[in-house]
């Protein structure tokens, strides 16, 4: 399993960890309800790996309803697990100038967004600093991130509170509906 690959991180921000091929593992989140979603989220993916970002493995798609702005349209979510020399803070500045190179405009708090992505995990990196906190503080709360990451890491451990990604989503609190998008004919 990718989470057994990791390779903790101890590192002054801004520094890359490993070498040549060395790194840590790390999940990121990604939604959209605004314009052409599923492209979206294909091109946040291409631009990650742009910047030096290996996608490692990806989740299929999920329709997701929204989450405490309900007044807007639904999502599409889908959980990377990438592999990067970069810091977590170094990583999180990579993942904004995404969303901002594609346009994100913030509207609001929680509301409609052409592309989201959330520093969900990064290794066995417990961390709370200002704008960055790992893991992060909702994963445990949200379906729409469970579900995803349980597809691809469901015996990944959650790092504070020591139990599966897949016992997490058990539990979850959350009761929102999540269901996989169709995207066509599978090939290969």
């Amino acid at each position: 399993m990718l989470a057994n690959d990791i390779v903790p991180s101890q590192t002054v921000p801004g520094e890359r960890v490993g070498g040549s091929g060395e790194g840590q593992v790390a999940w990121i989140g990604l939604g959209s309800n605004v314009g052409d979603r599923v492209a979206a989220l294909a091109r946040a993916a291409e631009r990650l790996e742009a910047a030096g970002v290996l996608i490692v493995a990806r989740s299929a798609i999920y329709r997701t309803a929204p989450v405490d702005v309900v007044d807007q349209p639904e999502f599409l979510n889908q959980v990377l697990a990438v592999r990067t020399t970069l810091h977590p803070r170094a990583l999180l500045e990579v993942c904004l100038e995404v969303e901002r190179s594609m346009g994100r405009i913030r509207r609001r708090d929680k509301g409609p967004r052409e592309i989201d992505l959330d520093l969900l995990l990064f290794g066995d990196t417990v961390l709370d600093e200002p704008g960055l906190e790992l893991p992060h503080p909702r994963l445990h709360l949200r379906r729409f991130v469970l579900v995803p990451l349980a597809e691809i890491a469901p015996d990944l451990v959650h790092p504070g509170l020591k139990t599966t990604i897949a016992a997490l989503l058990a539990r979850c609190p959350d009761h929102s509906p999540v269901s996989r998008l169709e995207t066509g004919p599978k090939t290969g």
